[in-house]
Formats: C-alpha cells, structure tokens, sequence
C-alpha cells in the first residue's frame, strides 16, 4: 500500500519510537496521544494553568520532525529542558511555546497545528481527550505484607512507579470526551498502530476513551499492535510478550487485531505468541526491530521496514 493513512497511538517514548519509523514510511500520519502526565514540567503546567499536559504531545510532535538541518534543530529545541534555581528549571521549551500557543489562540489542536507548521512536522498531532486526565490502576500487592491485597492508585507517575502489579486501568473523569479530530483520524484511517509503550499508562488508556473505543473498534482500518521489547520497569514487570495481549484484551474484548508486530529476538516462546495473536483474531509477524546495541529499543529504521512490509501485506 503506497503512502498509507496510519494513526498511531500512544505516548512519550514508545510513541516517539513508532513516529520516528512511521514517518519514514508514509505523510498521511496522525499521532493520538494520551493526556495524563501528571509528573514533571507538564504536571505542573497543567497544575497552574488547568491545561492538557503538553510533555507527550511536545514529544510526538519532536518525532515528527525532519531529519534536515531545520528538523534537527527545531526537534532538540522543543526537547531542550531549563537548568537552573529557579522556577523555570526542568521545564521543557517546548512544552512553554505549546501552553502559549493554547492561550493565544484558545484551540488545542489549532495550537498543535501550528507548532507542526513551525517544526515542519510529517504529520499531525492530536490529544485523545479534550480534558486532562488522571489514570487510576488496581494494584495488587502494594504492601509486601498483604501480597493478595489490591490497592487503588491514582496519576500517571504513580501508577507507572508502583512497586505492585498492575491489573487494570481506568480513567477520571470517567467516559471522558474524545477528542473529535481523533476520532475522524480513526475512521479515515488505513491502518491504526497501538504500542509500543508504557502498556498500561500509554497504550491502554486509548480504550477508556468511550468515543475513540468506539471509533477503534468500527473502523475500516486494519490493526497493528507493536510489542515492546522489555517489560516496563514498575508497569508490566515480569510481563511476557503475550501476558500484553491478553491485558489489551481484557481492556477491551471486541477490538479486533490483524497483526502483532514482536522482535524475533525477545520472543521466548514464539508458538505461545502466536496463538495469543490468533485470539485477537490477526497474525504474528517477527521481524529485527531492536537496536544493534542491545538496548531495549526499537531502530527507527528496521521498524519502519517492519511497518512496510506489514502495509504492504494488508494492501
């Protein structure tokens, strides 16, 4: 399929990962971002000026830019982050030029849209709600001493950092409004990409979005889940590859999946993989998407190989 309409989803790195790739693969690309950091320079932002938490949105909209010399620099410039005594300091310009631009003009997405036109983005970027929101997780086993004890933990960095395992997300305000753009993104789409990512504070939150749940689960767009390549310290520990699909089942049963995206050399057990996939309803495909140094992480370049040859496939 040449030039694809591709929505992915997610946010921070795992989506900063899939952008870089997908970029390279097609111009008809939306981000749809989760919008409930609540720690850092967007935590306080959205603490003192009743805003979307901008970090994930800055961050999406940094993997879109180019690789010229105007997209290298505009790309560090919005990731560049304030040392200093002051108040200022770990706030990320770009997260600043993104509140302003919300002031300014008074629409989230017309904001985005135009730090997209300034950095020469290759692609859009829209948040999946237009309200903040916090992310609640049923724990299990929080207190060592009480290891069949499920405790309720609230905001993103909590949840991310706990020393339980986490079962199951939610979101507050519950139901929350889509963002409309998304959801027309959604159902215009050829294909839509889930993951990688923080599996329960990134991924999974998508689908207690009532109107993009609905959107995901009727489009005519075919389905790519992209697996991580290590659990998530805190999140998913000792997570296997395909206890991932059977969460994002669990989250949402009728969402159909046509393929799973793994790395060929962090599958263990590649059968067991597979038929997790088959219960979704779609197919296994591995395929060297790490980086060469070992590090748990995706080489933008293989990845976007990986995503041709899967586009070409559903053509």
């Amino acid at each position: 399929m040449k030039n694809p309409g591709v929505v992915a989803l997610g946010g921070g790195h795992g989506l900063y990962a899939s952008l870089s790739a997908l970029r390279r693969v097609t111009d008809r690309l939306t981000a749809v971002v989760t919008v409930a950091d609540d720690g850092g320079s967007s935590g306080r932002l959205r603490r003192e000026l009743g805003v979307l938490p901008p970090g994930d949105l800055r961050m999406a909209l940094a993997a879109l830019c180019g690789d010229d010399q105007w997209g290298r620099t505009w790309s560090e410039v919005v990731q560049h982050r304030f040392r200093s005594q002051g108040d200022l300091h770990e706030h990320a310009v770009g997260n600043l030029l993104i509140v302003a631009l919300w002031e300014l003009l008074g629409d989230t997405v017309e904001g985005l849209d135009w730090v997209g036109r300034l950095l020469g983005a290759q692609g859009r970027v829209l948040p999946m709600s237009t309200v903040p929101l916090d992310i609640v997780a049923d724990v299990l086993g929080v207190d060592p001493d009480r290891p069949l004890e499920i405790t309720r933990v609230r905001g993103q960095v909590e949840c991310a950092s706990t020393s339980g395992k986490v079962q199951s997300v939610s979101l507050v305000p519950e139901g929350p409004p889509a963002s409309p753009e998304a959801v027309e993104a959604v159902y215009e789409a050829d294909w839509v990409v889930f993951g990688p990512g923080s599996w329960f504070t990134s991924v999974l939150p998508h689908l207690k979005v009532p109107e993009l749940h609905r959107a995901l689960v009727e489009t005519r767009a075919r389905r790519v889940v992209a697996l991580n390549l290590a659990p998530q310290p805190g999140e998913t520990d000792d997570f296997s590859q395909q206890a991932h699909l059977d969460v994002l089942h669990a989250h949402a049963p009728d969402l159909r999946v046509d393929v799973v995206l793994a790395d060929a050399g962090v599958v263990e057990d590649h059968e067991a993989l597979g038929k997790s996939a088959q219960r979704l309803g779609g197919e296994l495909l591995l395929a060297d998407v790490a980086m060469r140094d070992g590090s748990p992480r995706h080489d933008p370049a293989l990845l976007a190989q990986a995503f041709v040859q899967i586009f070409a496939s559903g053509a």
